[in-house]
Order: C-alpha cells, then structure tokens, then sequence
C-alpha cells in the first residue's frame, strides 16, 4: 500500500469488443415518435431504454458477469440503501457476498460519460452496507476502492474475478518493514502520540460497545493472535496475514485460523475450542483498524499499556493494584542486577513487566557473552537454547487475578520464546494451594511451573508452601484492601499484635512484604513498590522493624508523584533490601552488621503528566528523541536510556553498590598504581 500515491486508481474502461457485444444486443423502439434504443437488462431479464448511464451500467453487468464470472444470481439493480429511517437511496449495482448472499460485496456507481459527482455518494454507500469493495464509473473511466475501515478507502488497480479474494488483487504483500514504514509515515504526519490503547478506545466506542461481546476477550485475542502472526512473519519471513484483505466472512475464518495457530504455539492462554466471538462485520473493522500497527518492540511496552486498561476495566483498579510503568521496571531491574544463574520471581504479576525486563536483562548478558549482538527487533528474533533455558528454569510469576495472569503469560510465553512459569494462585493465602492444585483443568494449564516452583521450596520434605529460595523478587503488591480472614491472618507474624494475638484487619501490602521475605533465600534480594507512607507513618515503625531486623536496606527511590497516574496519585516508593546471611554455603554473603549506609534517592524528571500521559524526551533540535529500537524515550533520570540521555538513580545506585561491596555488584576494580 502506497498512501502517498494519487487518491485514486483509474484506467480506461470498456474494450470496441465489449461496446460491440452490447450494441448487438440493442433494438430500436418506437417513443414518441422517435426511435430510442432499448436494450435486455442482464440481470432484470426486461427491456430497459439505453440512455447514457445505462449504457454505462449494462456495460458493467456484462464485465461483471461475462469477464470477471459473477453469477447473475449475486447482482442486483437499484439496490436500496438504508440510512436511519431513509430508504429512498438506491445503488445502480449491486453484487452480494457469495458466503452471505444478503450482504453487498461489490457495490457500483455509474454516471454518465465525463460527469464527475457522485464519488462521495458511493462512499457513503460502502459506509452503510459494509461492502468491502466500491466502483465508480463513468463509462470511459473507473475508480476502484477497497474499504478498509470507516475512514479509509484504499484504491486498488482492478476488481477481483468471482473466483479470486481481495488479497490477490492488492498489490504488495505486507511485511514488519511494511508496519515500520506505516510508523514512520505516522510520525512524520505527527500522530506518534495516538497509542495502541487509544485505538482500543476507539474500536470500543464505535464498534465493540454495540457488538455484545465481553471486549477484554475479544481484543485480548486479536493483540494476541496479531504478535502470533508477527513474529511469524518475521521468523519465517513470510507475508503477514493480519490482514483486512478479503470478505467480512472470508476474514473471519483466516482469522479465526490464525487465532488457532497462536493458541498452539502459546499455549494456557485460551482455551483449546475458544472462538472469536466477533461477528464478521464487527471483526473486520477491528482488524482493519489494528493492521497497520506493529505490536513487538524492543520492551513490549506498546502492547502492557493497552493491557493495562483492559484489565484495570474489569479487576485491577478495584483492589489498588496498578500495572508498573516500564521505566520503573526496568531501573530496579537495573539496580537489582538478576544473572544467568539466579532464579527470579514476581508475587503480584500483574502483566509480568518485572519478570519480562529480567529476560531482557539476562538475555542482553548471554547474547554478549555469545559475542551476538540484538538488533532493533529483539524481542521478535528466535533466542539461542541457553536463553529459552533460563527461562524456562528460573524466570516465575504468580497473580491472583485470572484475567492479569493470562496476560502475563501471554507476554512471558511470547517474550520467552515459548516458555512460561506463570501461575494462578492466591500468593498470601499459600495455605491452601493444595486445594487449587489438585484441581484437573489448573494441572493442565500450569502443571508444568508447578513442579519447577515446588523444586524451589526451601524444605523439599514437607508440603509447606511458606518458604522458598528465590534469588531476586521484585513485585508491585496491592496498596489497597484489607486481609481479615483469621486463617489467613493466623499464619503472618505481621497478622499478630505484639502480644500474639490476631490482628482484626491487615492491609494486602503488609503481609505482602512478609510472604515476599519468605520466597527469598539467604542473602537474597528484593525490590518492591510501596506506598511513601510505610516509610515515615509513626503507625508503621512495627513494619521497618520487622524489615531491618531480617534485611540490610540497600536503598530507598522516591518516584514521582504522577507515576501511577491517572489511575491513583497515591505517592510511592521503591524498597530494595537483601536479606541477610553470613553462610556462603546458603546464598549470597550478606553478613548482618547494626550500622551501615543506605542509597537514598528521589526522581525528579516527571514521565507522566497529571492526566497520565506520557511526557517524551526531545532532541536540541525540538524533535521527539528515539533509541536504538526506533522507539520514543519517555523522559525520566531513573537511568541513562541507551546512552542517550544522562546517568540518572540506576547507574548511582551501581556506583554505591560497588563501593559497599554488595554481592549481586563486584567490587570495581582498583584505580591504583601496581
């Protein structure tokens, strides 16, 4: 596709040998004392006078039926057109669908020789049938269009024979450089800034709101069904076939069956027999509207803030848990630092940004370690063995919320090549996993993570789900709620007053840095996101307490006001800690000392604005600056974005870590002369 062609495709129509055939086929009548000519109308089988824009359109009936094969029983003339109540309108040809043979598929507008008006009129037509494919003729020239959403016509050289698709007229089969190129031209024209969850917005007003389906599922599977075909394209280097090519019916069932390819490849994410419940019309208007948008990049950050707000629709938002900004993310996976051989974990999921940015990070560590360099399509590019093993063995994530853990696994099985240890349990109620586990459709959706969690616990004797040996966990918890059942109470030292009796009420967060304590091994360590008031309400100092007397704080960051915007301006904070040890044999050194420095440090460059958008960096020059992925920075000091922006916390935090000699940072080496 070419948008920056001329507006339409024209050429020369009707051959002396079709203008022949016709005039053989005309007899001369009698009207009122003149002789007119009349012609059998093909499709009406009754004579009709032949004034000019007749001739044109019985002109057009013969190349329909005659050179492109469509039956006689697929066309209709003067075809009504519905507009609210007004029916008045009528479309001089009409050619229906040959899988729903009451839906217009081709609809043709005819004019007389060299009268120009009526374009806009046929696009109205398209408009209000949902034919996919339009003609306007005027008997020596025609304009052929294919619709591809509402507000796009895109012209097309020739119309399809009755026996060919869409697709094998259009001329150049899409590629991802195809969907880089549509990106670029959309940044060119300014419209960077319209995300993928706004085109979601969009589709769910306009279409979805009337289309009687649970919209998390459906677009779920689209997004889903799209990073399958482009990843698939990419690898195999074929064609992309998320396309809006065909026949709303014809699109359904290439669709449907690409849908079935994804669930094959990334299994525990639907259902074997899931459908797409979309009906064909209201399909081809999504897909028509999400084609052009490459969905992989480098963080997978296009398709998280889509997720976010479908999900914080339905459960999130309700039990104060918010998806994890990637800048976030990625700073304390930065500061945190997980190696090859190191098992990773996430309590709280949500989208598994954190165990999505560890792949990242250790994968960079490997390819470098290969002598491979990534290219700007990294998360798209099949991974070496050594990748998808550690993966597969040491990257695991945990969500109580079913609609946030069948994202995350969406992401983790697509980000780790196949590979997922992503699991549906309730994280602090972990007394009564046993009872989901037995479960049979649980067993064969996550039985495979199960076992590996299980190899993790730390006392491999007992069915005791308390405590594991986790390396790193980094984890966003729920802010809001209350814990008040006494069983689940019963188990958490943070569940009890000094004097041993149970608390009333617990909030989530609370019992959530206790379970997290307890998935660490010995000299493990944690980040984990908090509200700023756990650090300095007078009502907390139990809290810090329990925290100091079992960690070594290795640092405190402030993030911006705005970062959970629009969803809460509630303040927050990021705790690192590690636990501490002084048996190497158990885990990494972390000897308990009573005094000893802690990183302190704030954000101050807002990433988001009040109203939750983004805010980017820009060049010196005023444009938007990009990275080494093509993709847009979003302005922070949390760490230096691929070299082009300054250091910021991340690269402090590393210069601290060094000097104190923290394990998961080697000691930088000696300045000093020999």
């Amino acid at each position: 596709m070419n948008k920056i062609a001329a507006e339409f495709s024209e050429f020369v129509l009707f051959s002396e040998e079709e203008a022949r055939a016709l005039d053989a086929r005309v007899v001369m009548r009698e009207n009122r004392g003149k002789q007119v000519p009349y012609v059998t109308c093909l499709v009406r089988d009754k004579e009709v006078q032949l004034k000019p824009e007749e001739r044109t359109r019985q002109l057009w009936l013969a190349r329909l039926i005659d050179k492109l094969g469509y039956a006689r029983s697929r066309i209709a003339i003067e075809y009504p057109i519905t507009f609210g109540r007004d029916s008045s309108k009528r479309a001089d040809i009409v050619v229906f669908d040959a899988d729903r043979p009451t839906v217009p598929y081709i609809i043709v507008e005819v004019k007389q020789a060299k009268y120009k008006d009526g374009k806009e009129q046929l696009r109205s037509y398209a408009h209000a049938t949902g034919a996919p494919l339009a003609v306007w003729s005027d008997g020596i020239l025609a304009e052929v269009w294919h619709r591809k959403n509402p507000n796009y016509f895109m012209p097309i050289h020739e119309l399809p024979r009755a026996d060919q698709t869409i697709e094998q007229v259009v001329d150049q089969p899409w590629t991802i450089q195809t969907l880089i190129d549509l990106e670029e031209e959309r940044v060119k024209e300014g419209k960077f800034a319209r995300s993928l969850r706004d085109l979601i917005e969009d589709m769910e007003d306009e279409v979805l709101a009337n289309a009687g389906v649970d919209v998390f599922e459906e677009v779920f599977k689209l997004i889903f069904t799209k990073l399958y075909d482009e990843m698939n394209s990419h690898r195999l280097g074929n064609a992309l076939r998320f396309r809006n090519q065909n026949t709303a019916a014809q699109l359904k069932v290439a669709i449907q069956n690409l849908f079935d390819e994804a669930k094959k490849k990334w299994p525990g994410v639907f259902l074997d027999d899931e459908r797409i419940r979309l009906s064909p019309d209201h399909l081809q208007v999504c897909v028509g509207s999400l084609e052009e948008w490459k969905l992989f990049n480098s963080n997978l950050d296009v398709i998280d803030d889509a997720f976010e707000y479908l999900v914080s629709k339905s459960s999130k938002g309700e039990k104060g848990q918010y998806f994890t900004p990637r800048w976030v993310i990625d700073m304390c996976v930065k500061m945190m630092n997980p190696k090859e051989g190191e098992t990773v974990v996430d309590t709280a999921c949500g989208s598994a940004g954190f165990t999505v940015h560890s792949m990242f990070h250790v994968w960079r560590q490997i390819m470098r370690a290969m002598g491979r360099e990534e290219s700007h399509l990294f998360t798209m590019e099949a991974k070496p063995p050594r990748c998808i093993d550690y993966v597969r063995d040491n990257v695991f994530a945990i969500d109580f919320d079913e609609k946030s853990v069948r994202v995350s696994r969406c992401l983790n099985l697509i980000a780790g090549d196949g590979e997922t240890n992503v699991l549906h349990l309730n994280t602090l109620d972990w007394t009564k996993w046993d009872e989901t586990v037995k479960q049979d459709d649980w067993q064969d959706t996550y039985g495979d993570g199960w076992r590996r969690l299980r190899k993790l616990r730390e006392n491999q004797r007992q069915t005791d789900y308390r405590s594991f040996g986790f390396d790193v966990l980094m984890a966003n918890p729920p802010f809001a709620g209350d814990i008040k059942q006494s069983d689940m109470l019963a188990v958490y030292d943070l569940g009890k007053k000094k004097d041993g009796k149970l608390e009333k009420a617990v909030a989530r967060d609370l019992l959530f840095i206790e379970r997290n304590l307890d998935f660490l091994k010995p000299g493990g360590r944690m980040a984990v996101v908090l509200p700023q008031g756990r650090f300095n309400n007078s009502s907390d100092q139990r809290l810090r307490e329990f925290i100091m007397e079992r960690c070594r704080i290795l640092a405190v960051v402030g993030l911006h006001p705005n970062t959970f915007k629009p969803h809460t301006g509630t303040k927050t904070s990021v705790l690192l800690v590690q636990k501490w040890n002084d048996d190497p044999a158990k885990g990494p050194l972390c000897p308990k000392v009573e005094d000893y420095d802690i990183f302190f440090a704030t954000q101050q460059v807002e990433s988001v604005d009040n109203s939750g958008r983004k805010v980017y960096r820009k060049n010196a020059d005023g444009t938007f600056m990009r990275d080494t992925h093509g993709h847009f920075v979003v302005s922070h000091d949390l760490f230096n974005h691929d070299g082009l922006t300054e250091d910021g916390i991340a690269e402090a935090f590393e210069e601290f870590a060094r000097k104190e000699g923290f394990s998961f940072f080697p000691a930088a080496p000696s300045t000093k002369a020999a």
